[in-house]
């Protein structure tokens, strides 16, 4: 077992979430181990930012872990998923924006949502997102990914009763800046009590969601 390697198995019963493992920045090796120490406790596992070079490593050993390519996250399946969370909305602006709406929506399935994508919606063409709104305002929790300006967030938080979790996304020419100003934008919104993740982070919106709304106690 490696040294380096120190997973929080207690996390779930602390705070009603498991650990995440990101793993951007791990070897093969890294992730191996924690896939195997995972099985031995017998506990379900997800991975984001996972590159097709890691998976394959991982897969050339367990095959039977899934691997979203487009949202770059391993999905380790031990016991029963999670279920029972309620309804996830996830809008994007546009399909730029799918890389983060994916990688959110694996984590909203790991965590037991029910989630619903509402893609390219954005407010180039808002009529798209007003077609949609009496379906999303059926969530209990919606997550709205927009780069550019950001504007998407502020729109569907005036138009809904939901909590509103706003992902900025490093989408989007010149002075937008790799989402800096979606988020600027995000955080300075006339929308009272839109909440704003980091940059891309469509895995912190869900576990956000999932504070929001934890699983019903049995």
């Amino acid at each position: 077992m490696s040294e380096d390697i120190n997973l929080d198995f207690d996390r779930e019963r602390r705070i009603g979430q498991p650990e995440i493992i990101y793993g951007e920045s791990k070897s093969n090796e890294q992730l191996i181990e924690i896939v195997e120490q995972l099985q031995r406790a017998e506990l379900n596992g997800l991975f984001t930012r996972v590159s097709p070079a890691q998976a394959d490593a991982v897969l050339s050993l367990y095959p039977s872990i899934s691997y979203d390519k487009v949202g770059r996250c391993l999905t380790l399946q031990v016991g029963a998923p999670a279920t029972g969370r309620g309804e996830l909305a996830l809008v994007c602006g546009g399909t730029s924006d799918i890389p983060i709406l994916r990688e959110a929506e694996c984590t909203a399935r790991f965590l037991g949502f029910d989630s619903r994508v509402y893609a390219d919606v954005g407010v180039a063409g808002i009529q798209r997102l007003m077609d949609r709104l009496d379906a999303i305002r059926k969530a209990r929790v919606v997550i709205v990914f927009a780069g550019f300006e950001g504007a998407l967030a502020s729109v569907v938080a005036g138009q809904v009763s939901a909590p509103v979790i706003g992902v900025p996304t490093s989408v989007g020419y010149g002075v937008a800046a790799g989402g800096q100003a979606a988020l600027n934008a995000m955080l300075s919104s006339c929308a009272n009590g839109l909440l704003v993740t980091n940059i891309d982070n469509g895995c912190g919106a869900v576990m956000a969601a999932a504070r929001i709304l934890p699983l019903p106690t049995l």
